[in-house]
C-alpha cells in the first residue's frame, strides 16, 4: 500500500486511485456482489472498464463539468462505479438515503439542482417521478434494475445497461474529452456532496473535496495498517459519509473489496459468508445483533445457558485483557480457550466476525456493557469520533488503548481544543470546504483559521489524551437543582437491555428526569410466545401489565447504577411510559441514521410530556403517523405511567 506524500500526490482524485488500482493488482477483486443466491466478482480492471463506459455514457447524454447527479439505491457495485463515472467527467455525485420518501428526495434534488438521477430500481424512480413537478433543472433519469419499468415513458428514462453500451459505441468520439476531465481533477475538485441527517432543522449540502477524502482515507488505513487483503461489507446507507469513507476512499486508497449484500434481509446471511476482516456498524446494529443473541440464549437449554453464562462472565472478566496482550494467568487463558472453543468462537462465527481483524463502532455513543460485550468474545472492536464535516475522523482508539468510555486519541493531522463552554472543536486536512449555499452555516460552524465546532460536550484527558464525549452540547444542561443532566448516557445504559429499542429522556431545568421508552418488538414479542402471551399489535404488546414490569426493573437497575455516578446521579428516572408506537424516521421522530431529533419528539409527545411531570397515572394519547405506501393516519391509546424507585446516593456509595 503506497503511504507516502510523493503517493498521495500522483493520486490526486478517486479516478486516479481506480487507474492505479488497476494497474497494480488488476486481477484481484474489487467489488463482489450477491445475486439470485451467487457472489459476482469484479476485479480492479473489469472495475475500471465499468467506470469508463459508464463515464463515456455520461458525457453522450450530455452531463456538463460541475453538474450535480444524484445517486440513489442500496450498496451495489454499479452504484459505487455511478460515483466514481461522475466523478470522472468532472461532475458531482450527491447519495441520497434509499428510505427517503419522495418529500425529502425532493428537498435534496431541489437544493443541489441535479440534472440527473441514477436510481436503483422502480421504488425509487417512483419517488422522483411522483415529485418531478417540483424539479426545474431535472432532465434524465438513469436506472439499474429494469423490473417493473417497461411500460414507463422512456423520452428521460435509461437503462444504466444502455447508457453503458452508448459509452462505449461512442468511446473513439468522447475518449479525449474524458481523458481531459479526468485530468483537470486535482486535490481541491469536488468528490462528493453528502446531506447531514438534519437533527435539528433541514439537512445541510456537506461538500468534500478529493483532498478531504484521499488523505483522510491514507493516514486512517495506515493508523489500523489495512492492506488490500481486506474484506469489508457495504451495507450502510450509501449518502452516509461512514460508507463513503470506508466503501470509497479507504477502498480506493488500499484496494481492499467492497462486498455487497444481495438486500437488506439477507445482510446477515451474507455477513457470515463473507466473514469481513475490517468491519464498521453504528451501535444499533450491534445492540441488535446483541439482542438476537439474548432471544437465543433464553431459548436454549438448560445446560447451554449456564455455560453460556458463566463462560460468559469469565470472558468479560478476562478477554479484553487477552485480547490487549495484557498478562492473564496460564489458569485464565486456558479457561478463556476452552470458552472459545465452546462458546465464543461459535458465537462469532454465526454472527459473522471470525475473521474481524479490525472492528468501529460510531456515530452514537455505545452502550459500556454493550461495547464491553463484543470485546469479551476477543473481537477488536473500537471506538471512532466524527462527523460528515471531519470526513469521518476526528479520533480514534489504538490497539492497546481501548476504552469503553472514551472515543480515543486524535487522528494524525487533527488538532484538538475545548472551548470555555466545553464544548469540541478540531480542526484536520479532513475539514469540509463548505455548506453547499449556505455561507451563514458554514461560517458559523467554521472559523476563519479553520477550527470546526462539532456541537458535542466533551474534555480531553490530561494523562492520556483521550478524548471523552459527554453529549451534544445542546442536549447537556443542568437540573433544577443544579445537577449535570446528560440524557444519551442515560439512553445508551437503556439501550443494553434487549428489551427497550430506544429511549428519550427529559429533565433540563426540572426537578426530576423522566423518559419516554420504546420497546424492542422482536425481544418482546418472542418473550411473549415463549410465555403463551396472545397480542394483535405493537400498541397492546407495549401495554401489557407484565412488560411493563419488565422494563420498570430495567428503569430501576439504571437507577441503581446511576446512583454511584457522583456527576450523573440525578439523571435517574422518576417516572416514565412505554410509547404507544414505534419511534420512525417516516414520521420525522428520528433521522435516516436513526438520530433522535429531541425538539421534534418533544413537539410531538408534549400531552405525553406534561402528564409525566404532573402526576398523572396515565395520559390518553393520539399521534399521527406515516404508513409504508405514504398515507397518513392517527392511532390512540392511553398510556401507564409508572413511577420508579430512586435510589439514595449516599446510602448506594456506602454499601458498595
Amino acid at each position: 500500500m503506497p503511504n507516502s506524500e510523493i503517493a498521495v500526490n500522483q493520486y490526486p482524485s478517486i479516478p486516479a486511485l481506480l487507474q492505479r488500482n488497476a494497474d497494480q493488482f488488476g486481477s484481484k477483486p474489487a467489488y463482489r456482489e450477491k445475486e439470485f443466491g451467487i457472489w459476482q466478482a469484479w476485479s480492479w480492471a473489469e472495475t475500471r472498464d465499468e467506470v469508463e463506459a459508464l463515464a463515456l455514457g455520461l458525457l453522450q447524454l450530455g452531463v456538463n463539468q460541475d453538474d450535480f447527479v444524484a445517486i440513489i439505491g442500496r450498496n451495489r457495485p454499479s452504484l459505487y462505479w455511478s460515483m466514481v463515472a461522475v466523478q470522472s467527467v468532472g461532475s458531482v455525485p450527491v447519495p441520497i438515503y434509499q428510505d427517503s420518501v419522495a418529500d425529502e428526495m425532493a428537498y435534496v434534488l431541489k437544493h443541489c439542482r441535479a440534472r440527473f438521477v441514477i436510481a436503483g430500481d422502480q421504488e425509487q424512480v417512483d419517488k422522483v417521478l411522483e415529485v418531478q413537478d417540483q424539479l426545474d433543472d431535472l432532465q434524465h433519469i438513469i436506472y439499474l434494475d429494469p423490473r417493473g419499468l417497461r411500460k414507463y415513458n422512456h423520452a428521460h428514462l435509461h437503462a444504466f445497461q444502455q447508457i453503458q453500451d452508448q459509452g462505449r459505441a461512442a468511446r473513439d468520439t468522447n475518449l479525449i474529452t474524458l481523458n481531459e476531465r479526468r485530468e483537470a481533477l486535482n486535490f481541491d475538485s469536488t468528490c462528493v456532496m453528502l446531506y447531514t441527517s438534519g437533527t435539528t432543522g433541514t439537512p445541510k449540502g456537506v461538500v468534500l473535496s478529493n483532498r478531504n477524502v484521499i488523505e483522510t482515507a491514507k493516514t486512517s488505513s495506515e493508523f489500523d495498517n489495512l492492506q488490500q487483503s481486506e474484506d469489508v461489507l457495504a451495507y450502510l446507507p450509501m449518502a452516509w459519509v461512514g460508507d463513503f469513507v470506508f466503501s470509497v476512499g479507504q477502498a480506493y486508497w488500499t484496494g481492499f473489496c467492497v462486498n455487497c449484500p444481495e438486500s437488506t434481509d439477507t445482510m446477515m446471511t451474507d455477513l457470515r459468508e463473507i466473514g469481513p476482516t475490517y468491519y464498521f456498524a453504528p451501535p444499533r446494529i450491534f445492540e441488535t445483533q446483541l439482542t438476537h443473541v439474548m432471544i437465543r440464549m433464553e431459548d436454549a437449554s438448560r445446560t447451554k445457558k449456564w455455560l453460556f453464562d458463566q463462560f460468559m462472565d469469565h470472558a468479560r472478566r478476562w478477554g479484553p485483557a487477552i485480547l490487549d496482550g495484557k498478562t492473564v494467568s496460564l489458569s485464565n487463558r486456558f479457561l478463556y480457550g476452552l470458552g472459545n472453543l465452546l462458546i465464543y468462537g461459535p458465537l462469532k462465527n454465526s454472527l459473522g466476525f471470525s475473521r474481524i481483524r479490525v472492528g468501529y463502532t460510531a456515530g452514537e455513543a455505545i452502550g459500556p456493557e454493550i461495547f464491553d460485550f463484543y470485546r469479551s468474545l476477543g473481537i477488536n472492536l473500537k471506538q471512532l469520533y466524527g462527523q460528515t464535516e471531519a470526513t469521518v475522523f476526528i479520533t480514534a482508539q489504538p490497539d492497546g488503548e481501548v476504552r469503553s468510555d472514551t472515543v480515543g486519541i486524535k487522528c494524525a493531522g487533527v488538532e484538538l481544543k475545548v472551548d470555555d463552554k466545553g464544548e469540541v472543536h478540531f480542526r484536520s486536512p479532513g475539514v469540509f470546504v463548505e455548506y453547499f449555499q449556505n455561507p451563514a452555516s458554514t461560517s458559523s460552524t467554521k472559523d476563519t483559521e479553520g477550527w470546526v465546532a462539532t456541537g458535542d460536550a466533551g474534555f480531553i484527558e490530561q494523562n492520556t489524551g483521550h478524548l471523552r464525549i459527554i453529549d451534544r452540547a445542546k442536549d447537556v444542561g443542568k437540573l433544577a437543582s443544579g445537577e449535570l443532566f446528560a440524557p444519551k448516557f442515560v439512553e445508551n445504559k437503556l439501550k443494553f437491555y434487549p428489551n427497550i429499542l430506544e429511549a428519550v429522556l427529559f429533565g433540563n431545568g426540572r426537578f426530576e428526569c423522566t423518559a419516554l421508552i420504546n420497546i424492542d418488538l422482536a425481544a418482546v414479542g418472542n418473550w411473549a410466545e415463549r410465555n403463551n402471551i396472545a397480542y394483535a399489535s405493537y400498541q397492546e404488546l407495549a401495554a401489557h401489565p407484565k412488560v411493563m414490569d419488565t422494563v420498570q426493573s430495567h428503569v430501576e437497575e439504571v437507577n441503581q447504577s446511576l446512583a454511584v455516578d457522583e456527576m450523573l446521579s440525578g439523571c435517574q428516572i422518576a417516572r416514565f411510559v412505554v410509547l404507544h408506537k414505534e419511534l420512525d424516521a417516516d414520521d420525522g421522530e428520528l433521522t435516516r441514521t436513526r438520530k433522535v431529533r429531541r425538539r421534534i419528539i418533544e413537539q410531538k409527545y408534549n400531552e405525553i410530556i406534561t402528564a409525566l411531570y404532573d402526576g398523572s397515572n396515565s395520559v390518553h394519547a393520539e399521534t399521527e403517523v406515516t404508513y409504508e405506501d405514504g398515507r397518513k393516519g392517527t392511532i390512540s391509546a392511553t398510556l401507564e405511567i409508572r413511577s420508579t424507585h430512586l435510589e439514595s446516593v449516599a446510602a448506594k456509595i456506602a454499601a458498595e
